[in-house]
């Protein structure tokens, strides 16, 4: 076990201070319905944050000293005038790290590891949560930039300094999802995939050292369960279905140790996903309705509602109509519903494009063309731009609809924009739908519109979403 002095080494730790201010800001609205409001305004000003009811209760309890600098933004969005001090914050440079310790000019005291959870982290981005979960943290590990990713090396994961996982190992996971996330939303998976194995590694090392607390245990398993969950997602998209198959399977099996039914769902769900794309519909039923037998709890009519989307998707490859219908109706009637506090962070992207984006789908494998052109149409239309990587899915979904249902110039439009799309997006799954796009409309060369999309899409560089 390291001395204390070399704990506090780490990182700076003050006592925690409730920030009474941003607390009188949240008003009458309770934690979720406040985050509810950060997370839409976030979408008003293009950011995208993963805001809950514990996120707010973090920043009241004054656990949070200083919000990253997407926090700020939306902060300032919803409340124009305030500087972060006026909304209860701590100033930037006071709380960033090494160069806060260094202008302080004294060494931290020491803090009694027994003590840690009476203790904050300076800041919600410190080198205790870089260094405790691997070199240069989630962010700089998977080499994070305004640019599509490239290849980087990913540093070895390292254990915590103090032997046993705490507080600050297991927010550095969660953060690591939620910057896989965030990368994907942008970008897709092409690039993303095999640095992310990496961090999951991490994780997997941090639950082997053991938890100080069981409260630490549970985020741990949650997290790391999340985080095989995205780096099987990023497997999936590249087309590399039995890696995904694989990573799913330890969520799965990481949900069913810890009892944590909210993973299990998602865990089936992305089971159910890869199913259907892997041409197995029957599982891809079973495993959408064991999904929802796990959520049926969690009081989340959203989640509910995507579960039976993808029940409706492997029963429109088994061609049973009629089970489609009625799973995509109680889908519907769900959603209806609204959000509700208990929703999963991971469901930032299912929204009202989401539910007509994977209508489409239903009807495009029924032979429900125009129908699925309708859908998809309107899944463009409401995307957020946030999420570059499904406008880019589903405007090559509504090419392959349009140009199976004999409508040829209206598709090769469709198919030219999401073409535009794949140089901001690496995804084996959109690169295969404009595969199949440019097979229908090759016979109809003739048609201007179409010659040009058809020369766009032959001169599409190969490593761009084929998957290698």
């Amino acid at each position: 076990m390291a001395s204390p002095t070399a704990n506090s080494a780490s990182s700076r730790t003050v006592p925690a201070r409730p920030n009474t201010a941003f607390r009188q800001l949240r008003g009458e609205l309770s934690p979720g319905e406040f985050a509810a409001a950060v997370r839409r305004a976030a979408r008003d000003i293009g950011e995208q944050v993963s805001c809950d009811a514990r996120y707010v209760g973090r920043v009241e309890s004054g656990a949070i000293r200083c919000p990253n600098y997407a926090y700020e933004r939306v902060f300032r969005h919803m409340f124009p005038g305030l500087t972060l001090s006026g909304m209860g914050f701590a100033p930037r440079e006071t709380v960033r790290g090494r160069r806060a310790r260094t202008a302080a000019g004294a060494t931290p005291p020491a803090t009694e590891s027994d003590h840690r959870d009476t203790r904050i982290q300076s800041c919600e981005e410190s080198d205790v949560l870089r260094r405790a979960f691997i070199t240069g943290g989630p962010t700089a590990a998977l080499g994070m930039a305004a640019q599509p990713p490239r290849a980087a090396a990913v540093p070895a994961p390292r254990p915590p300094s103090g032997g046993r996982a705490g507080a600050a190992e297991a927010a550095a996971v969660e953060e690591a999802v939620r910057q896989i996330r965030l990368l994907d939303d942008r970008h897709g998976a092409e690039g993303l995939h095999h640095r992310a194995a990496a961090p999951l590694q991490a994780a997997y090392a941090l639950l082997d050292a053991g938890a100080q607390r069981r409260s630490v245990s549970d985020r741990l398993h949650a997290g790391t369960g999340e985080l095989a969950i995205s780096v099987g997602w990023l497997a999936h998209d590249s087309g590399r279905f039995d890696e995904a198959r694989s990573y799913y399977a330890e969520a799965l099996a990481t949900a069913r140790i810890c009892g944590d039914r909210g993973l299990e769902a998602h865990a089936f769900c992305n089971t159910a996903f890869l199913a259907r794309d892997a041409g197995r519909p029957r599982e891809a039923v079973r495993a959408a309705q064991a999904a929802q037998q796990a959520a049926r709890r969690l009081a989340s009519p959203r989640l509910l509602s995507l579960l039976a989307l993808r029940e409706a998707g492997g029963c429109a490859l088994l061609a049973d109509r009629s089970g489609c219908e009625q799973a995509l109706l109680r889908a519907q009637r769900l959603f209806g519903r609204g959000p509700a506090d208990p929703d999963p962070e991971w469901m930032s992207f299912f929204g009202e494009a989401e539910l007509e984006g994977l209508e489409a789908q239903c009807w495009s494998a029924l032979g429900e063309g125009g129908r699925a052109a309708e859908h998809a149409r309107r899944a463009v239309a409401l995307q957020n731009p946030h999420f570059t990587r499904n406008i880019a899915l589903f405007t090559a979904e509504l090419a392959g609809d349009l140009a199976a249902g004999g409508a040829p110039d209206e598709a090769a439009a469709a198919g030219t924009r999401a073409l535009h799309l794949l140089g901001q997006v690496r995804s084996a799954r959109i690169r295969a739908m404009l595969d199949g796009t440019a097979r229908i409309l090759r016979p109809r060369r003739g048609a201007p519109e179409v010659a040009a999309f058809l020369d766009r899409y032959a001169a599409l560089p190969v490593a761009w979403g084929n998957g290698t």
